[in-house]
Order: structure tokens, then sequence, then C-alpha cells
């Protein structure tokens, strides 16, 4: 007698989903990056009702923060939400953490939400300065606990990303870092 896999939650979603005709930009199974949440990967696309009509969506599992999220699959690309770097673009943004950097304001409110600004959009290269300006910026001065924060925030979700582009774990990812910023 055959054995069957078992059948799961996922696997139904799957089923679902092969079985819709909703037209996505990413896949079950992918891996994606939401802006200021970190990588995630995408466990199933279902369309939901809401006011009589149907509305798919992205289930989006964030490791990181143990968080499951629903994304309307036409909102996705609003919020930001993109696949993770490829290799290439990853090493170009640890080369980047590496390179002599421009000095940032002083007036740490101004330095700040120019930083915010910048996370908010998400690109990994963006995160990269955040990270490198914060971190030149508080062998200087102690930052501020905003600031702080933000530098933190930026610096796990570089890891995050890095991480899984070069399917390194999150510890060599931060030695390498590190090793970058020591450098200048």
């Amino acid at each position: 007698m055959r054995q069957c896999a078992p059948f799961t939650l996922k696997s139904f979603y799957a089923i679902l989903y092969l079985m819709s005709d909703i037209v996505t930009d990413f896949r079950v199974d992918q891996k994606v990056v939401y802006p200021s949440q970190g990588v995630g990967i995408i466990i199933s696309i279902v369309e939901k009702e809401f006011k009589s009509e149907k509305i798919p969506y992205y289930i989006i599992y964030l490791e990181v923060s143990d968080m499951t999220i629903w994304v309307p699959v036409e909102k996705a690309s609003g919020l930001g939400i993109r696949p993770v770097v490829s290799q290439a673009e990853a090493e170009k943004a640890i080369a980047l953490i590496g390179e002599t950097y421009e000095p940032i304001p002083s007036d740490w409110k101004m330095r700040y939400q120019m930083n915010l600004d910048l996370l908010k959009k998400g690109s990994v290269e963006d995160i990269a300065s955040i990270v490198r300006s914060l971190y030149h910026r508080s062998k200087v001065k102690e930052l501020p606990i905003l600031e702080r924060k933000l530098y933190d925030s930026a610096l796990r979700l570089l890891e995050d990303e890095i991480s899984s582009s070069l399917q390194k774990t999150r510890e060599e990812v931060e030695t390498i870092i590190f090793t970058r910023l020591e450098s200048h």
C-alpha cells in the first residue's frame, strides 16, 4: 500500500492557490522583505471575502518576530514588499558599509528623520548606509535612545536580509558587517 505525505494546512492553502486564478508578483515559499519588519516567507496566498468582494492576500510569516501577517496582494508593492536581494546586491551592501562615509547632520532630530525616511524606503543599500553612519556617529558620541533603537533595528534588518541572501548565519553576517565597519 502506497503512503501519502501528511495533509497540512499549508498544503491545503497551496492547493487552493493552484486552483484559483489569482495573479501575483510572488509565489508560495518565496522569501520577501517587508520594510521595517524583516525577511519573511510567503506561506500561502488566499482569497478572503470583504464587502462582497474576494480579495487575494499574501500570508507572510516573519520568523524574526514570530509573526504572521496578511497583506492584500494589490497593496504589497505600495507597502514596499520586495524579493530578497541577490547575492551580488548583498555583497554590494556589505562593501558599502566599509566605504568612507560623509558626515551626517549633528542635529540628532534631523539625522533621525533622515535615517527613518531611508529605513521606510527599505532598500538594502539604504539600510546599510543607516548602519554605517549611525555606527560611526556612535563612536563620536553616544546616540540618543530613539536613534539607538533605529540603529539596532536597521542592523537587525540588514543582518536578516544579507544572511538570507548569502545563506549564512546571522552570526556570520554580523561578524562580516562589524569587520567592515571597523575597517574605517
